[in-house]
């Protein structure tokens, strides 16, 4: 056996092969040829395939084939990454010139929609392009076929004229619109600018429903149903839901069988009732997939809902008020204005650590995924940008700077630890405040019905 520090690498990291390719290397320009068919003319072409580093993103394989002999030519990009263990959807409110010239990373399974538009184009190809770059080929898309669809069909082509000239509007940046990108696969990007998105960029992260997964292949038909097989028979092993079952114990972790959200394997999830002083009993869960390595950890509020929502603004004095407890449910929203730092509802799901804890995860989460100092394709604003907002971060972080937090939850289900308890915070506000209609349609309240649900309504009696 040889010596696992001495073994040969025969298949080295992409992000190490790009960084290699992005220096000026003597032997060429990176770009590796390899001889291919043309699925057209059934001759031999040249595929070249490129190794970079997307900024804000991940390790990509750009592709791009041409025949001598026919001319078609055709690109792409591949991720060097496997799935991602959660699906996400990104957000953008188009409402700049220069919004126009964000990249775009759209993986073969990723959907882009434009509500405005009421369009929805499937996945298909994987693309690196931009926002303009998607509308100029939905335009040149539907413009090829206008001139036989004004003599077959006028009407449908006095339609797409009418859509056409839409398109241009939002190509020539003369109208905001809303740009959104989902992906089941995880492995789509569209580019953010810290310190300028304000609430116009969000991503959120879900989990695939076992549907998703069987289509994308990350589990077989069968294998899942002798899992779910073994599941029905096991049952001693799962928390009873009958009229005997105990109450649960806030001193034990309870453990109940469950599905991976990312491969749908059977899976355990601990599950631990946590009282929080002055505030609400909470449900603390993690899940943890022994097959693919899936793990997750939530923190789940219960009640009712209240009438009002809550928002906590709390001034951060010294390196003491960092060790304050914070539960930031999936509702809650939090802004810190003196480090440009916006996280919307969704963002790393439901938490409950300190505000040390949520700032070094919130770091975690954007150096080396989002933001890298080997990417080489940034401007240097991008990079100064960057670098002076982790550098804040970690410096607020570390106590050496003040700050205000502000935690707004519509559900008022959040909370920051109070140390003046039950007497009032001198440094921190709690307001309460009304629900607008729309943060009510957002959260399904308005057609939410507790009372005499059972009942038809007067509608329904009437016919």
């Amino acid at each position: 056996m040889t010596d696992p520090a001495n073994r040969e690498e025969l298949f080295p990291e992409i992000g190490k092969a790009a960084q290699n390719v992005s220096g000026a290397d003597e032997e060429g320009s990176g770009v590796q040829e390899v001889e291919s068919l043309c699925m057209q003319c059934h001759n031999n072409g040249t595929t070249k395939l490129f190794l970079t580093v997307i900024p804000y993103f991940r390790e990509i394989i750009l592709t791009s084939f041409e025949c001598p002999h026919c001319g078609f030519k055709n690109a792409q990009i591949q991720h060097a990454e496997t799935v991602q263990p959660e699906g996400s959807s990104f957000t953008l409110l188009v409402n700049e010139k220069d919004d126009l010239n964000r990249t775009i990373v759209k993986s073969n399974e990723a959907v882009v929609r434009i509500p405005e538009l009421h369009l929805e184009i499937p996945g298909r190809l994987g693309q690196l392009t931009t926002i303009e770059g998607v509308l100029s080929n939905i335009h040149d898309d539907l413009s090829n076929d206008q001139d036989a669809r004004k003599e077959a069909a006028p009407e449908l082509y006095q339609q797409i004229s009418q859509f056409l000239e839409r398109v241009l509007q939002y190509r020539n940046g003369e109208a905001p619109f809303t740009f959104i990108l989902d992906d089941v696969t995880g492995n789509s990007w569209v580019e953010m600018r810290p310190g300028k998105d304000g609430n116009r960029w969000t991503q959120v992260k879900y989990k695939r429903t076992l549907e998703q997964n069987h289509k994308l292949g990350l589990v077989n038909t069968d294998e899942d149903q002798n899992h779910e097989t073994s599941r029905k028979t096991d049952a001693p092993a799962t928390l009873a839901h009958d009229a005997t079952a105990v109450e649960v114990d806030p001193n034990e972790v309870h453990t109940f069988h469950s599905t991976c959200p990312s491969c749908s394997h059977p899976c355990d999830t601990h599950m631990k009732l946590l009282d929080i002083p002055h505030f609400k009993e909470v449900i603390i869960m993690s899940t943890v997939c022994d097959h693919c390595g899936y793990r997750s950890n939530e923190v789940k509020t219960g009640g009712s809902i209240p009438d009002k929502g809550r928002k906590i603004t709390l001034k951060v004095m010294d390196a003491e008020d960092l060790s304050r407890d914070i539960l930031k449910s999936e509702t809650a929203s939090l802004q810190i204005a003196e480090l440009g730092l916006d996280l919307y509802p969704g963002t790393l799901g439901g938490r409950f650590t300190t505000i040390e804890g949520i700032l070094a995860q919130i770091y975690d989460e954007l150096y080396g995924r989002v933001f890298s100092q080997e990417s080489d394709s940034m401007t240097p604003e991008q990079v100064a940008n960057w670098q002076q907002f982790l550098c804040n971060l970690t410096n607020a972080r570390e106590g050496g700077t003040q700050f205000t937090v502000v935690l707004d939850d519509p559900l008022a289900q959040s909370y920051l630890q109070n140390f003046y308890a039950p007497d009032p915070d001198p440094n921190m506000v709690i307001e309460e405040y009304e629900r607008s209609f729309q943060t009510n349609e957002d959260l399904g309240l308005n057609d939410m019905k507790t009372e005499n649900y059972q009942q038809p309504s007067t509608d329904t009696k009437k016919e």
